[in-house]
């Protein structure tokens, strides 16, 4: 139970919003009431929201954002922070998300890592779950999809196993990147002694925000690119499986 005063500062905590979903299917475990937030560090070749890499967006506060899952409740499983990158912001998730389980709403933050992760602790302890995605096995893959490492992925979810942090690991298949039996190999070797990893989401490269790319006028450097095949995922799943990884 939250004091009154605490509850008070926390309502009162800024953020700055992309946009809302209020009935995601693929942020975390059924229907998910989801906050895209505003900013991200990295600058991935395949990322679907290039209008939330910056900063800026529509400014609220963390009791309004709760307010907003809070009046789905008996519709939602749960309540999901995106973006951008949500652990840019993460005084306001923390906040947002223990001003959620307060009314039984749990919270799961999709991360590609914490760029601070000191000043994201807090944040991750009060949700529920992690959604991460480590972008390459291998730190010179990372920086050439993202423009960074893959340092903040590997501390966040080595926290998480500290913590006993629940994590879903997400990882795009990218075609001649990712898409490359010595590179699931490596990753599936690597993921293969962390128990708070629940489940490994394989997530197959689309095209769906190439538009968006365009409207920018900034250009998408994987125009040409194919969209990963079933027979391609089944493949790059079997890699996973085949180590006792739970994959889908």
């Amino acid at each position: 139970m939250i004091l009154p005063i605490k509850r008070r500062r926390l309502e009162q905590i800024p953020g700055y919003m992309h946009h809302t979903e209020s009935f995601g299917t693929v942020d975390g475990p059924g229907l998910r009431y989801v906050f895209f937030l505003q900013g991200c560090p990295l600058r991935c070749l395949y990322c679907h929201n290039p209008d939330a890499l910056a900063a800026g967006g529509q400014r609220t506060t963390a009791g309004e954002a709760a307010a907003q899952a809070t009046g789905l409740r008996n519709f939602i499983q749960g309540a999901t922070f995106s973006g951008g990158e949500p652990l840019c912001q993460p005084e306001f998730v923390e906040a947002t998300a223990l001003l959620l389980r307060e009314q039984g709403i749990p919270s799961a933050i999709d991360t590609a890592g914490a760029p601070d992760l000191a000043k994201a602790r807090p944040a991750i302890d009060a949700a529920e779950l992690l959604l991460l995605d480590i972008k390459a096995a291998e730190h010179e893959m990372a920086v050439r999809l993202t423009g960074q490492g893959n340092e903040a992925a590997l501390a966040t979810l080595d926290y998480c196993e500290q913590t006993k942090k629940p994590v879903w690991l997400r990882h795009v298949l990218l075609p001649g990147w990712t898409l490359e039996q010595t590179q699931l190999e490596k990753l599936a070797a690597l993921l293969l002694p962390y128990t708070c990893i629940q489940l490994v989401e394989l997530l197959p490269f689309h095209k769906l925000g190439e538009p968006k790319w365009e409207q920018l006028g900034r250009p998408y450097l994987l125009q040409k690119t194919p969209a990963v095949t079933q027979a391609e995922a089944a493949w790059a799943r079997g890699i996973f499986a085949g180590v006792g990884l739970r994959v889908q």
